[in-house]
């Protein structure tokens, strides 16, 4: 999305802001999958992430990356909403509680993202929060602390369990 669209967005102008959306829809919608529990979870906080994106729109100065910015806002939606579902537990130690396998996630002639999608959301929710803040959108551990309301401790223990559990849901997927 180029300077003039963005203006055109702020003025109010249908036009730049229907652009605005179908050019960054797709990346968004990945997004909202990875944090939600089902599609239609994600198709709301999609609708509910570009509402934001154009409300906040003016407070978005130009400085640093435009999708960067518009990121930081759909991840927050996406933790707010799920906040709000009550839909993130509260992280704490599991102290070895195991998890069932999972039916294959890569049945079928899926592209492998959704392949990939499909395992992020069959993890815990506690675990698929910390797992997408960390690795996918790049937040340190003092940072997911802040966020979520945990201690940082908390945070890499999570993560830690978190790429166990992936771990072993793709080596279930590829041995079935």
């Amino acid at each position: 999305m180029t300077e003039p669209n963005l203006h055109a967005c702020l003025r109010g102008d249908r036009l730049a802001q229907k652009q605005l959306f179908e050019c960054f829809r797709g990346r968004m919608f990945a997004l909202c999958l990875r944090y939600a529990n089902s599609r239609e979870d994600a198709e709301d906080i999609l609708q509910e992430g570009f509402v934001k994106v154009f409300r906040d729109l003016p407070q978005y100065t130009g400085a640093g990356n435009f999708e960067g910015w518009m990121r930081r806002v759909f991840v927050h939606t996406a933790l707010q909403y799920l906040q709000k579902q009550k839909r993130i537990p509260a992280l704490t130690e599991l102290n070895g509680q195991d998890f069932p396998d999972e039916t294959d996630p890569f049945a079928g002639d899926e592209h492998p993202a959704k392949n990939m999608i499909r395992i992020l959301q069959q993890l815990p929710p506690g675990f698929r929060t910390v797992f997408n803040l960390h690795i996918l959108e790049g937040y340190s551990h003092p940072e997911i602390a802040e966020i979520l309301g945990i201690s940082v401790g908390t945070s890499k223990s999570q993560l830690l369990r978190a790429k166990a559990h992936f771990r072993k849901l793709l080596e279930t997927s590829f041995t079935t």
